[in-house]
C-alpha cells in the first residue's frame, strides 16, 4: 500500500468534498485521515489516503481531473516511516491581544529547541468586554526527548511577556500555564 498526502484549494461551492471522495474511492483508495475547511471564500484541505501501489497513476490522473472544476489539487507520496516510541507529543495554546509576529516567534522558538508543530489551528475573535482583537492558537507539537523541557518553559515565559499573551503548554492532562 502506498500513502498520498493531498493538499486541495479552490472557490468553495457544494460537491467538493464529494468529488474529491469519488476521485479516491474509483482507485481503491482508503481515506485516512483529513483537515478542510472554508477560508475566505476559499475550500482548503490536507487530506492522506491509502492505496494499492498499482493504483497510483490512475488517481493521480483522477484528481489533476478536478483542476477542471477550480479545484488545485497537489499530491505527494508519502515517504514509509519508521515508528518512533519515544514521541512525545504535548500541546501548546496561546491566547491575548493580536498583533502581528506572534505565530512567528513562538514558531522559532519552538524550531530552536527541536519542537516539531504538527497541528496547528489559529483563530482571530472579540474580546468579551473590550471588544479588541482576541489571537487564539492551538498546537499539538512533537517533543524530542532530548528536550530540556525546564528550558523550554523559560523561554516560552519569556516569549509570553515579551508578546503580551498566555501560552499554555501540557500534555493534555497535567497543563502547565507561561504567561
Amino acid at each position: 500500500m502506498v500513502h498520498l498526502v493531498l493538499t486541495l484549494i479552490g472557490p468553495d461551492r457544494p460537491g467538493l468534498v464529494g468529488s474529491v471522495a469519488a476521485a479516491i474511492a474509483s482507485h481503491g483508495e482508503n481515506w485516512l485521515e483529513s483537515r478542510m475547511t472554508r477560508l475566505g471564500g476559499q475550500f482548503a484541505g490536507i487530506l492522506r489516503a491509502e492505496l494499492p501501489e498499482q493504483q497510483v497513476t490512475g488517481a493521480l490522473r483522477s484528481l489533476s481531473e478536478l483542476e477542471a472544476h477550480g479545484l488545485r489539487v497537489v499530491a505527494q507520496i508519502e515517504p514509509a516511516q519508521r515508528a518512533d516510541g519515544r514521541r512525545m507529543h504535548m500541546q501548546l495554546e496561546v491566547l491575548g491581544l493580536d498583533r502581528p509576529g506572534i505565530v512567528r516567534e513562538i514558531s522559532q522558538l519552538l524550531a530552536a529547541a527541536g519542537v516539531n508543530v504538527e497541528e496547528l489551528a489559529t483563530d482571530t475573535r472579540s474580546a468579551p468586554m473590550s471588544g479588541e482583537t482576541l489571537f487564539e492558537a492551538r498546537a499539538r507539537v512533537h517533543v524530542p526527548p532530548s528536550t530540556n523541557l525546564i528550558m523550554l518553559g523559560a523561554e516560552l515565559d519569556r516569549a509570553a511577556r515579551d508578546l503580551m499573551v498566555d501560552i499554555h503548554l501540557g500534555d493534555g492532562d497535567a497543563q502547565a500555564e507561561r504567561g
